[in-house]
């Protein structure tokens, strides 16, 4: 809680609950608990909250996926059988939490509060806006609400998020969630809001509501909605476990113990009946919910005092509690703690542990798909399947690159690869505003001009979802999505070719996505953890990874001068673009990977010569080079390198280590360390018990990426990420020298974690074809890999973990072969200096500003270059989303 208790999204949340939820309602509280409470909660309180909560009466299994019914029951009878003594008797009283309390009150007025959260960036804050909804078992008004959001502000042409960040630029962007309670909230967000404009921006908010409760719908778009909405719940209910565990999770949290408001989810008859809502239905359901409710509005202000005295106020409470406590008091809770650590750190009887039997590797079924390639992906090898047959029978003269994946399914995924390699680097961060313009654009199309809330309001009624963003294995790539029904095969190719070859570059659309982008990076700028990984980031890319030209670090610069090039010389952003466009839809650039039943495709090959059809096909395939390719220097030589960036909005501190490691998949290594770090990694295993067990961080792991060879070791939220990493390296060490015994049961779990996390991969039909055709074209391996690996790794043996210890794991942390990226609280600075020069690394404290790169891009002569509110010489002081950040990138 220390690293959230106060950041802006949690001082604003906390204080909208507080508004809308009466003392002692279980929803007014902060889940993790506040800090002045966690300080003084006992272990006896904790242990009477389990006994009266965590009793089978209150408990809901849910199992997806794969299970042995009778095994499984009788598991849980005698699990049940072995808690009747240490659980409340089945026949005593239990009051059913939320559906047997206290009913919440209705709000009876509106409140419109002020929280000020800390940061030196005074410039933009966020405004937040709850209300209550309707019941939550009442299915028709729940599916009603949902396509009222989606109409008000579920894309750049909805009436909220096109009028208020599209036209009128008061916010990046306008976001909606509902949280599941006996009455739904639901809440709106506005980001990016410039501080001076909160209150006028709320006010605009509910003009804009009441404007549009008062006026015509636009019922066309909502019944758009509707139809799009059903597309999506058929797809997602295919295509995810979670929708159903979410459903038997709120069910059983709220809904009828007899089943009845579960069996509503059979059918989507609600949908109809909200086809043939009239316009006055919806306006008045509108007004009723939204526009004319009662609701909290929370104002987040961004405050510099507020950022200096927190700092002061830690100093102060530390020094008054050494003050209260003496030297002995202080002495005697050492104790105290070491006793509790004792305890806790117990070993756990063998003989229990032995009971749980784990199942062998091969007892996972992984999901079957059939591959088959046309065009130039044959030279990757010959295929004999059924699927293959289909393909071959279309003798069609196409050398485009296309790998099919075929499952059983309903619907039809689309994508298409785009190597990014013939972008001229000084144009590389131009491709985050290509990236976010893509789909929000005007189109040329029969010689006239379409803008561009009619192509995504087309887009939105031939697809159930749409995107462009960098390729998630290898974000050197572009990746261009459609999820579509089957007979929109040809009409997603179709808006593939237009979007690609016929969007309009326009300058005001432009301008829109710059606005937005800049807006956002306040925000960016204040998370600790993220600004970790980007100074991580622009630390081991060089300047030619277009991942790394993305970053948040360089958007800060680059975004806003080209900001001033679209107000000053916009003909000269207009021809980058176009640059862009040429370096980037080439024939060579392309790969397509089509995932569906493609017995249903009615020309799964021919279809796409829409794409390719004023395209030169005969230059060869650019190679997809692997990303070791785009490592700086830093990162080929890691070590001797150290980092230490205070924030004043942080309350905590991050870290990232980064040393060399194997960079193949097949490397002789390669499966003793996947054990290695898998053990290390165990939830409630070895590192877990030293690091979050004794309170030094709320987590840390271990990380190897294949391509590059890199091997991270990474501190998320730490009150001292210093003692986290002594706490590390202590139990790598351990390990090593054998002062720390390796436990084979927990072996055994590290073998299995490595199998769950491949089965976590692809759960489903369609992320098990992603898989196949990631491993296939992206990483250049087999198939089955993942099999093949799998064998090696059920024979590791422990000498081959030492080794992999001693030889890869350890060097990530020590000083002489890793770099070390640390984000902390201004108050940790000195100590953390202090302590990492004692262990041998050379820190050098720098500001967020000093890592920043624009690429070439010069302010011109008297342009204010301080970026984001960073002031000068502070170095001294020690919707469908089209663009995705590249921050956290491995």
């Amino acid at each position: 809680m220390q690293g959230v208790q106060n950041d802006q999204s949690e001082l604003m949340s906390l204080q909208a609950r507080r508004l809308m939820y009466p003392e002692g309602n279980g929803f007014r509280y902060e889940t993790g608990g506040m800090m002045e409470q966690l300080r003084v909660l006992t272990a006896d309180r904790i242990r009477e909250f389990h006994r009266e909560m965590y009793q089978p009466k209150n408990l809901c299994l849910v199992l997806i996926g794969e299970i042995d019914h009778q095994n499984m029951l009788e598991i849980l009878e005698k699990f049940e059988d072995g808690i009747l003594d240490e659980v409340p008797a089945i026949s005593a009283p239990f009051k059913r939490p939320w559906v047997e309390s206290d009913k919440t009150p209705a709000l009876k007025e509106t409140i419109v509060d002020t929280v000020h959260f800390p940061e030196d960036d005074e410039s933009s804050g966020e405004v937040m806006v709850g209300f209550f909804g309707p019941n939550v078992n009442d299915t028709l008004l729940i599916c009603a609400l949902e396509i009222l959001l989606t109409y008000l502000c579920g894309s750049s042409v909805s009436v909220l998020e096109n009028t208020l960040v599209e036209k009128e630029a008061l916010a990046s962007q306008v976001s909606y969630y509902t949280e599941t309670r006996p009455d739904v909230v639901v809440w709106l967000s506005l980001s990016s809001v410039a501080t001076e404009k909160l209150a006028d921006v709320e006010e605009r908010l509910f003009q804009l509501l009441r404007e549009t409760a008062s006026k015509s719908l636009d019922m066309a778009y909502m019944r758009d909605c509707i139809n799009r909405f059903r597309r999506q719940i058929k797809f997602y209910a295919e295509s995810s476990g979670d929708f159903f565990s979410e459903t038997v999770i709120e069910d059983h949290l709220y809904g009828s113990r007899d089943g009845s408001d579960l069996r509503k989810n059979e059918s989507l008859e609600e949908l109809d009946y909200l086809e043939v809502w009239t316009e006055e239905q919806w306006r008045k359901f509108l007004s009723k919910w939204l526009s004319d409710a009662h609701h909290v509005s929370i104002l987040g202000v961004p405050s510099k005092a507020l950022s200096q005295k927190l700092k002061s106020e830690e100093k102060a409470r530390v020094k008054a509690q050494q003050d209260r406590l003496g030297e002995e008091g202080l002495k005697e809770l050492e104790r105290k703690l070491e006793a509790a650590k004792a305890e806790n750190d117990k070993e756990i009887p063998r003989e229990i542990l032995e009971q749980f039997k784990i199942p062998g590797t091969d007892s996972i079924h992984f999901i079957p798909t059939t591959t088959a390639r046309s065009g130039l992906a044959k030279k990757m090898g010959d295929l004999h399947n059924d699927i293959q047959m289909v393909i071959d029978k279309h003798k069609i003269d196409l050398p485009l690159f296309i790998h099919f994946e075929h499952i059983p399914s309903n619907f039809v995924t689309l994508k298409l690869i785009i190597s990014t390699t013939s972008v001229a680097t000084q144009l590389q961060p131009l491709l985050s505003l290509y990236l976010m313009n893509f789909f929000t654009t005007p189109i040329s199309r029969n010689g006239k001009k379409m803008e561009f809330e009619q192509v995504v309001t087309e887009l939105e009624k031939d697809t159930i979802s749409y995107g462009l963003a960098p390729q998630g294995s290898n974000p050197e790539l572009l990746q261009i999505d459609f999820r579509i029904e089957p007979e929109k095969h040809e009409a997603a190719i179709t808006w593939l070719r237009t979007m690609l070859f016929d969007s309009v570059f326009d300058v005001t659309r432009l301008k829109a996505s710059v606005t937005k982008m800049l807006a956002e990076i306040p925000d960016a700028k204040r998370d600790g953890d993220n600004m970790a990984a980007a100074v991580n980031a622009m630390v081991h890319w060089s300047p030619e990874s277009s991942s790394r030209a993305r970053n948040t670090l360089v958007k800060a610069l680059y975004l806003k001068r080209i900001d001033r090039l679209l107000r000053d010389e916009p003909e000269t952003v207009i021809s980058q673009m176009e640059s862009i466009r040429k370096s980037l839809c080439r024939f060579e650039n392309f790969r397509v990977n089509v995932i569906a039943n493609i017995e249903m495709l009615a020309k799964p090959v021919s279809s796409w010569k829409l794409l390719t059809s004023s395209l030169d096909c005969t230059k060869p395939l650019n190679p997809l080079e692997s990303r070791k390719a785009y490592l700086s220097d830093a990162a080929r030589n890691p070590g001797n390198l150290a980092y230490i960036v205070p924030m004043p909005t942080i309350d905590s501190s991050f870290a990232y280590l980064t040393a060399k490691g194997p960079s193949s998949y097949d490397h002789p290594q390669l499966p003793a360390l996947m054990v290695a770090l898998s053990y290390l990694n165990a939830v409630e295993g070895p590192m877990w018990v030293a690091v979050r067990g004794t309170g030094l961080a709320y987590g840390s792991g271990f990380g190897h990426n294949k391509d590059t060879g890199l091997v991270k070791f990474s501190i998320y939220r730490s009150p001292d990420v210093f003692k986290a990493y002594e706490a590390a390296k202590k139990q790598v060490e351990g390990h090593i020298s054998g002062t720390m015994p390796f436990d084979p049961p927990a072996l055994d779990g590290a073998i299995s974690n490595i199998v769950r996390r491949f089965a976590d991969e692809q759960p489903t039909m369609g992320s098990a074809a992603a898989v196949s055709f990631t491993n296939q074209v992206i990483y250049g391996i087999s198939k089955d890999w993942n099999n093949a690996i799998l064998k090696q790794v059920r024979d590791v043996k422990v000498e081959q973990i030492k080794e992999v210890l001693q030889s890869v794991v350890l060097p990530v942390l020590q000083p002489e072969s890793a770099n070390l990226i640390v984000t902390c609280a201004t108050i940790m600075e000195e100590d953390l200096v202090k302590n990492f020069e004692a262990s041998g690394f050379r820190p050098e404290v720098r500001s967020l500003s000093s890592f920043q790169d624009d690429y070439g891009l010069k302010p011109k002569e008297g342009e204010d270059d301080a970026e984001d509110g960073e002031e000068e010489g502070e170095e001294d002081d020690g919707s469908e989303g089209s663009e995705a950040s590249d921050d956290e990138d491995d």
